[in-house]
């Protein structure tokens, strides 16, 4: 059974992420979607919801699973038992720091591979870094994000933007 593991902070989870999962879960028998926790990160999502709405967009793909995880990417991997990293490449401005982490993860566990997936023209500018920034400044971020993603994110700002 091939396994790849498609690690990320999903902060949140965009059109793209998603389109990566989809196309990845016709190649591969299972697609593990890790929800990595880094604690130098100031989140917007909690991993807690984050888990439960990329849960809830992949619900229609049968052999895709979602999990957190903290530490290495490696260790992820041999605790999920699969075989390779699935990594998005949107820009050649990815490829750089993409290269670097495959050759490190490489390094630290010579059975890991890393796979790279380009993404759809409609998606090759989209970061959830932009997303983000589009949605704290009031910006229509719709169609960037799955509507579940789009709904939870305009309901915590809502609730941010309500006088104390």
């Amino acid at each position: 059974m091939k396994k790849i593991l498609y690690p990320g902070s999903f902060d949140p989870l965009t059109n793209g992420h998603l389109d990566l999962i989809k196309r990845a879960s016709k190649l591969f028998d299972e697609v593990i979607v890790g929800v990595a926790i880094n604690r130098d990160k100031n989140y917007f999502l909690t991993q807690t919801e984050k888990v439960t709405i990329i849960k809830e967009c992949c619900a229609g793909l049968p052999n895709v699973t979602v999990t957190p995880f903290s530490g290495l990417i490696v260790n992820a991997l041999n605790a999920c038992k699969a075989q390779a990293i699935l990594r998005g490449l949107r820009a050649f401005s990815d490829f750089e720091y993409e290269l670097q982490m495959a050759l490190m993860n490489r390094s630290l566990n010579h059975k890991c591979e890393t796979i790279f997936m380009m993404p759809t023209p409609r998606n090759s500018f989209v970061s959830s870094s932009i997303v983000k920034e589009a949605a704290l400044l009031g910006a229509d971020f719709s169609q960037y994000v799955p509507a579940p993603v789009f709904e939870l994110i305009s309901r915590k700002l809502e609730v941010m933007r309500k006088p104390q």
